[in-house]
């Protein structure tokens, strides 16, 4: 096993595989994702000369030029149409949305890296910020901790078994974010009126809030929701 590095800079995580797409071009793209993710960290969080830095830069430019020279592709092509809304997720299970998710997906250039689970009427997502991650001095980006919230709320909507879009969300910020320790997020339905969904939830660190947040969301036929015509 390998000398660990500063917990700050760099933390490699282990995806979770989804078991309902374990075919090969998904496992490729869900690998390509992580690779990237990885290369911006190590970029952001690590030394390295000129001449490494500059090699780096031309073996990522013919990466994508290689993936650039392929046809227009459009993700529902590779994935069900009936959406995520058919059945809930039972009670203590890993949640998981479209790959390409910007926040959670696991082939996300972007990603970061969660792992969500159901706990009764909650979503709980366990993260871990990471060098490209960092806004102030050893603190997240507020703007990540934005993302983050909204992303989680989707899977509230999981639960529920109803598409919506955001209408508003608000985040309170407590305390600074520290980047590489683990971090938990949590999320539920606070109340609904009409087509109105009223969250609310909290970002932690050992027990320490350091962000909250609030959250209206506004259902929509799913039949629009896919069209995209909403």
């Amino acid at each position: 096993m390998s000398e660990p590095h500063e917990p700050a800079h760099y933390d490699p995580l282990v995806h979770v595989a989804r078991p309902d797409r374990p075919d090969d071009e998904a496992q490729a793209r869900a690998r390509l994702g992580r690779a990237i993710r990885d290369v911006g960290h190590a970029a952001v969080g690590r030394h390295a000369p000129v001449t490494g830095l500059l090699e780096a830069a031309a073996a990522i430019e013919q990466v994508a030029a290689v993936l650039d020279a392929g046809t227009s592709r459009d993700r529902h092509e590779d994935e069900p149409r009936n959406g995520v809304w058919a059945a809930p997720p039972v009670d203590g299970e890993i949640m998981f949305s479209h790959d390409e998710r910007p926040i959670s997906g696991r082939a996300s250039p972007w990603g970061l890296d969660l792992e969500v689970r159901r706990e009764g009427h909650e979503v709980v997502a366990s993260v871990t910020m990471r060098a490209a991650h960092e806004g102030a001095p050893g603190r997240s980006h507020g703007g990540l901790v934005a993302a983050l919230f909204d992303d989680v709320f989707g899977f509230v909507l999981n639960i529920m078994s109803v598409p919506a879009f955001t209408g508003e969300l608000t985040i309170r910020y407590e305390a600074g974010t520290p980047i590489g320790v683990p971090l938990e997020c949590r999320a539920r339905l606070a109340r609904q009126e009409g087509r109105k969904l009223f969250m609310t939830g909290e970002l932690t660190h050992a027990g320490t809030v350091l962000a909250r947040t609030t959250a209206t969301f506004i259902t929509i036929d799913p039949e629009r929701f896919l069209a995209g015509t909403a």
